[in-house]
């Protein structure tokens, strides 16, 4: 199929140029306007040298920028990088060196950390800053606004879509990996999703696509409230609403502000929510309530769908949020290396927390190679066929443990393991990578700490695993409580024990004031494996 992100946002900025394809911190900008704008920077990329699998790293917040420049970097036939913003020096210099980055783009108050390594990243030919009123140019960059006044749009060309489109994924454990995919087959994947959401039959090449655009009455107008530099903000936020034509909200503020997000859905009339579980959901929840309770409840009545990837996502929280309001609830179960199955709530239709109805191909799978019997209780790892990636750029070792064969098969096997009910449905139980093994018992951090965070008096909860004479590991829980709350660990621990098997059950819970995640809602379990060690090391001097 001849299907791309550039040539296909191309036919949308035809056939709608006055309708908005962005709006950044309240500014609008048309999907003409937002097109010019990203030829004229596929400009300044070729006069650079960059074209074909060329890679240019975006080091950016949330904003129509970081947008524009993804699509002029795919105009040139390029490969956008996601470059996390918390990532300090030597981080940054393995990301752009193992991507074989040739341009960055970056924000002003990264205009220090661009400078302290720029010398350590011998292949990049262009440094692009976006003002932010933080900083003035940096030495030998280019201003993006004045690149933008200063070239002519590239002519549109003919795009491979054989070429190679990546997003770098840091996991749980490791350095950062980039998951490679073919650029058309990646494209056409999400326009199907976002086609099958809708009822209508995908194009089935880029002539039929104009035609397509026409059967949807209503484009989405989604709010990622996740970062675009991670998958679940750029595919489902960003990406996908874009094939249909849509709209993309952002904000370039940093740090999850739920009556800020609120605001912008009832002033945009957003209709698609994308989060990161709990971390995000339980907040949002909350700024509902204290609305509700001061008589000034928010207008969220253009919302019809809240998604959700990657993180645990409570029936609870679903419940209280569609208290507030009726609309579709997507916890969509996937990783970077690919999409596994989907659990949908509405008032109507309730669902269980992390159990999910798998994709077509998706398969769980021994440690030794056999499939999972349906109600045999026995665990094993999802796998999917679907929509297998190519391999983790310039690492063919993970690349063969990750992507390999089973029964003559191809399978992408992201970490994930799962238990399969008799109804063929999937009871998600966690990675394997974080799973704590107690007296030979495995055991899961995400069910555990859904367990703790059931209790009314707890915010949020990590869990870790700590060194244990007896029974190898001891099961440790990092909890931060509400403000007014007033619990004991020993209250905690006791609550849980309702709730859990005995050699699951925390056998310490220590509080802190924040649970620490990363800006997309995912676990630190670095942080918190760090301050259990330390917090259970002080008690037991204290004794």
């Amino acid at each position: 199929m001849d299907f791309h992100f550039a040539s296909a946002w191309e036919i949308v900025a035809d056939k709608y140029p006055n309708r908005i394809a962005t709006i950044s911190d309240d500014k609008p900008l048309s999907w003409k306007e937002f097109e010019r704008r990203a030829s004229c920077i596929a400009s300044l990329l070729e006069e650079h040298g960059l074209g074909a699998d060329s890679k240019a790293g975006l080091y950016l917040h949330n904003c129509s920028e970081y947008q524009e420049a993804q699509f002029g970097i795919f105009k040139v036939g390029g490969c956008p990088i996601n470059v996390n913003y918390r990532y300090k020096s030597d981080e940054l210099v393995y990301l752009l060196e193992n991507s074989d980055a040739e341009a960055v783009f970056f924000q002003s108050c990264y205009a220090m950390r661009i400078w302290e390594i720029r010398e350590r990243l011998p292949k990049v030919k262009l440094f692009v800053q976006i003002d932010d009123g933080t900083e003035s140019l940096l030495k030998g960059a280019v201003d993006y606004e004045r690149a933008i006044r200063t070239h002519q749009p590239l002519p549109r060309r003919i795009q491979n879509p054989e070429g190679v489109y990546m997003l770098y994924t840091g996991g749980t454990t490791g350095m950062p990996k980039g998951v490679m995919y073919p650029v058309g087959q990646f494209a056409q994947f999400f326009l199907a999703m976002g086609a099958e959401g809708r009822g209508i039959q995908p194009p089935e090449n880029l002539a039929a696509y104009g035609d397509f655009l026409e059967q949807i009455d209503e484009p989405p107008i989604s709010l990622p409230a996740c970062p675009l530099m991670h998958g679940t903000g750029v595919w489902l936020g960003s990406v996908a609403p874009m094939l249909l034509g849509g709209t993309v909200v952002t904000t370039s503020k940093l740090g999850l502000n739920p009556d800020k997000l609120l605001t912008m859905i009832e002033d945009h009339k957003v209709t698609d929510l994308v989060i990161v579980g709990d971390a995000f959901a339980r907040p949002i929840l909350g700024a509902l309530d204290e609305a509700e309770k001061r008589g000034t409840p928010y207008r969220i009545e253009s919302l019809k769908q809240v998604a959700s990837s990657g993180v645990m996502w409570s029936t609870e929280i679903k419940q209280g949020l569609l208290r507030h309001h009726d609309m579709v609830l997507a916890d969509v179960m996937g990783s970077t290396e690919g999409g596994m199955g989907s659990s949908v709530m509405t008032r109507e239709a309730a669902a269980s927390t992390a159990k999910f109805e798998l994709n077509e191909g998706v398969a769980v799978i021994t440690d030794d190679d056999r499939m999972v019997e349906p109600g045999s209780g026995e665990m094993g790892k999802i796998a999917t066929s679907a929509f297998v990636p190519l391999g983790y750029y310039k690492d063919p070792e993970k690349s063969a443990a990750t992507f390999r064969e089973v029964n003559g098969v191809r399978y992408s096997f992201p970490g994930d393991y799962a238990t399969v009910e008799a109804d063929g449905s999937i009871t998600l139980l966690g990675r394997g990578s974080v799973c704590i093994n107690t007296a030979g018992e495995k055991v899961f951090p995400e069910e555990v700490e859904e367990a703790v965070k059931r209790h009314e008096s707890v915010e949020d909860c990590l869990v870790v695993g700590l060194p244990d004479e007896r029974f190898g590991e001891r099961v440790v829980a990092v909890a931060s409580i509400y403000e007014s709350a007033k619990v004991s660990p020993d209250d905690v621990m006791g609550f849980t024990a309702e709730h859990l098997a005995g050699y699951k059950q925390p056998r310490q819970v220590l509080f802190v004031e924040q649970v620490r995640r990363a800006p997309n809602g995912k676990a630190d379990y670095k942080w918190a494996k760090g301050v259990a060690e330390k917090g259970v090391s002080e008690q037991a001097v204290a004794q």
